[in-house]
């Protein structure tokens, strides 16, 4: 039986001069699938109700990048930096390519790692995120900034970013806030410096100039699944919809009544479409 993720301790590895902290568990066997999180998330902050449904049919792999949770080094500015921090991680812990699934933030970092060492990942998860500026990307809605930047990210602010104001996206917000608050030994809060350096990295990421990988995803051809809920107010919805016609070789699923947090009100749900996605036979994109 696949043990739950709350049960498993932190291990470590440095690479580079940082020590990384990361959670290795489920199936002994098939390709790892390694977690990329949002903005001012540690490993805790991935419901365990999602990451299990994954862990019972491959290895999952999750990690907190430099500065974040007991991971040591400094966040780093940029997302093309966080990318590469990524790869040494990849590279030091897995055999072989890997499957990556990039929620918010992350999928900023999953798309510049698939693009950066294509042949170190074989399929990509693109969740609640977008490929930074371009021609018809939206940014947050307004009441985005303030919440985002709080000096604490308590339950009202979840509700707010990640889910609708229904009574379903209030049950989801909910539930998400009590199960990954079970466990006792969370990670250390993002502090204010990681975070800080985090948002630099995001307006870096989405404007003209910067990171954005908007340019790129014409030769990104891995097979992606992008996914989101149809009211995003952190990462607009359209975004996801632009992000998965430029892409060679991408599908869409859209869930309702959900938001930025759709992956975790829908957690069985998106884990088994993600599950399926990851277990098809290779394709490839003329």
């Amino acid at each position: 039986m696949t043990l739950s993720s709350l049960d498993i301790s932190d291990s470590f590895v440095e690479v580079d001069g940082i020590r990384f902290a990361y959670r290795e568990f489920g199936a002994a066997t098939g390709t790892p699938l390694v977690f990329l999180n949002r903005f001012r998330g540690t490993m805790d902050d991935w419901d365990p109700l999602f990451v299990d449904a994954l862990a019972q049919e491959r290895p999952v792999i999750l990690f907190d990048n430099a500065g974040i949770g007991r991971s040591g080094g400094r966040a780093q500015g940029t997302v093309t930096e966080m990318a590469q921090a990524a790869a040494a991680f990849v590279t030091a812990v897995a055999q072989g390519s890997v499957d990556v699934i990039g929620f918010s933030l992350g999928g900023y970092v999953a798309q510049h790692l698939a693009l950066g060492f294509p042949e170190m990942v074989r399929r990509v998860v693109l969740a609640g995120t977008g490929p930074g500026a371009g021609d018809g990307i939206l940014p947050s809605k307004p009441q985005v900034g303030p919440l985002r930047s709080a000096p604490e990210m308590d339950l009202a602010a979840l509700r707010v970013l990640f889910f609708t104001e229904s009574r379903a996206g209030i049950r989801a917000g909910d539930g998400l806030w009590e199960r990954t608050h079970r466990r006792v030994d969370r990670e250390p809060e993002v502090s204010p410096d990681s975070y800080e350096q985090q948002i630099a990295a995001i307006k870096h990421f989405s404007t003209g100039g910067g990171d954005a990988a908007y340019p790129e995803l014409g030769r990104l051809y891995h097979p992606v699944l992008v996914a989101n809920g149809n009211d995003d107010v952190m990462i607009p919805t359209i975004n996801s919809f632009i992000m998965s016609q430029r892409l060679p070789n991408a599908e869409l699923v859209v869930y309702p009544d959900s938001g930025h947090g759709f992956l975790f009100q829908y957690a069985e749900v998106f884990a088994a479409r993600v599950n399926e996605f990851l277990n098809r036979a290779e394709e490839s994109v003329a």
